[in-house]
């Protein structure tokens, strides 16, 4: 393959990268929280019930903030069902899973865990079923001091200082017809606007996303978004995206420039939010918040979706393979090209359902989409700079003319991090790195992910095909860098610059 060259340049600096990009999500899902996070019975149980090996891997993700509880199930989930005595909470049957919900994690549990593990708590308030006073109830037992009567019940249930819940969701995918509550776009303004403004009355210091567009599909698309923003107005922070992708016709190359369709829908979301700012002639930017996204596909028969009744059950258990790795190397790419806007995003999930981890008893799989995302929050400190990449291109099937080189780039100081994804299924690609204005004086080090081939994965028997391991083929002249990447590989490299 003809050589690629990524040309950057310091001057050319596209934003901050928010380290709250770097978030997870935790659901009342199938076996996300029970047998997942929390597994009392395990070898693994810490005092608490969470399985300390399921923490230690995630630890190595660097995740900043954690969503929780939902997720289609917050729509129907009301949270004073999960706190006080264990013994004295309800079980309720979960609707949006068709599972049954012991309420033994709850926002108490949930906060032990985000202290255990250095997260930012990110709740979901429910507008499916709930309503803005329940809402508003929540952010005082989370937040306010004792004095008050959910400040008192929270310091009854043995935690008398605020948790300090910075980032509230106002509801979940309320424009999909799926979702339990679901209303036309009006509506939900009106529920969002209300909720939002008795949230920030018992605190103002929090930050609030409205529930936007969850699925460029729907014939709703961007017209919600604009209808839910003029109404809701200034007290829109940010507004949420969805996206999950899947390679259903088995076409690696056209699934690997879905980052094309992921580019588009973060400028159009923002180009909706500089339309009603512009509108409105006000002052204050909503920006964006990606609080889902990720590979999901073939986990998604009805099998998948419906519990049955059961406790736990085996839901959304999506199996990930090599080119799932690189597609969630490309939508870090496509985060950090567009830093300026979006601030926030949220891997979904963090164990078994559609997650990184899996577990099978006492034993842990890590899965290919663990490592880039690993690779990535590791060098995460900067600001984005402009990637020009000139070098060979393709045609993807259905989302269109891709290089075949993807890339980001993260300045930190004098310090430079370029993210590459060779998407070529068969060659390797040689790829020369400059900076325009300063050179690169030294090769820091370097880390590859790749395999035998687009579909090798890893299994509990074999849990070791797909992993990253340091890459030292990079060699540096004149002030320029160039480095030969494998086919079907994601490679990240640390530079000095003079």
């Amino acid at each position: 393959m003809e050589q690629s060259h990524i040309a950057l340049h310091t001057a050319f600096r596209i934003g901050p990268v928010d380290p709250r990009i770097f978030g997870g999500f935790l659901e009342h899902l199938g076996r996300a929280v029970y047998e997942g996070v929390y597994d009392p019975g395990s070898v693994h149980a810490d005092e608490d019930g969470f399985r300390r090996d399921v923490l230690e891997a995630l630890r190595r993700l660097r995740m900043t903030g954690m969503r929780y509880p939902g997720g289609n199930f917050v729509s129907g989930y009301h949270w004073l069902d999960g706190v006080g005595p264990r013994e004295q909470r309800p079980t309720v049957r979960d609707l949006a899973w068709q599972s049954i919900e012991p309420n033994q994690i709850g926002t108490d549990e949930f906060m032990t865990l985000c202290c255990k593990m250095g997260w930012w708590p990110m709740i979901t308030v429910n507008l499916g079923t709930g309503t803005p006073e329940e809402a508003r109830n929540w952010v005082e037992y989370c937040n306010s001091p004792a004095g008050t009567k959910y400040a008192n019940m929270r310091a009854a249930n043995g935690h008398p200082d605020p948790y300090g819940v910075r980032l509230w969701f106002l509801g979940n995918e309320m424009d999909g017809p799926w979702q339990i509550g679901h209303v036309p776009a009006e509506y939900y303004a009106i529920r969002a606007q209300q909720a939002a403004k008795i949230m920030k009355d018992t605190d103002d210091s929090i930050e609030l996303v409205v529930s936007g567009s969850c699925n460029p599909d729907l014939p709703t698309y961007l017209e919600w978004d604009r209808q839910v923003l003029e109404y809701v107005g200034s007290y829109a922070d940010y507004i949420s995206l969805h996206r999950y992708v899947g390679n259903e016709a088995g076409d690696t190359l056209d699934f690997l420039a879905v980052t094309n369709a992921v580019d588009r829908q973060i400028e159009e979301v923002d180009a909706v939010c500089r339309f009603i700012q512009g509108k409105t002639r006000s002052r204050k930017r909503t920006y964006l918040c990606f609080d889902e996204w990720n590979v999901w596909y073939r986990a998604r028969t009805p099998k998948d979706l419906d519990g049955k009744g059961q406790f736990a059950p085996h839901l959304l258990e999506e199996v990930y393979n090599l080119e799932d790795a690189l597609v969630v190397a490309g939508f870090l790419n496509s985060f950090i090209r567009h830093a300026h806007v979006l601030k926030i995003a949220n891997l979904a999930q963090i164990v078994n359902v559609i997650a990184p981890v899996m577990t099978r008893g006492d034993e842990l799989l890590i899965q290919s989409i663990f490592y880039p995302f690993e690779m990535y929050s590791r060098r995460r400190e900067g600001v984005s700079l402009l990637p020009v990449v000139n070098g060979p291109v393709y045609e993807g099937r259905t989302n269109g003319r891709a290089t075949f080189i993807d890339a980001s780039a993260i300045l930190n100081q004098s310090q430079l991090h370029v993210f590459a994804v060779n998407r070529h299924p068969d060659e390797a690609a040689v790829v020369e790195i400059s900076v325009g204005d300063r050179d690169l004086v030294a090769f820091e080090g370097a880390e590859l992910l790749t395999g035998p081939h687009a579909q090798a994965a890893n299994s509990f028997e074999c849990p070791d095909v797909i992993r990253s391991q340091p890459f030292a083929e990079v060699r540096l002249n004149c002030g320029k860098a160039a480095a030969e990447l494998p086919p079907l590989s994601v490679t990240v490299m640390t530079f000095a610059l003079a």
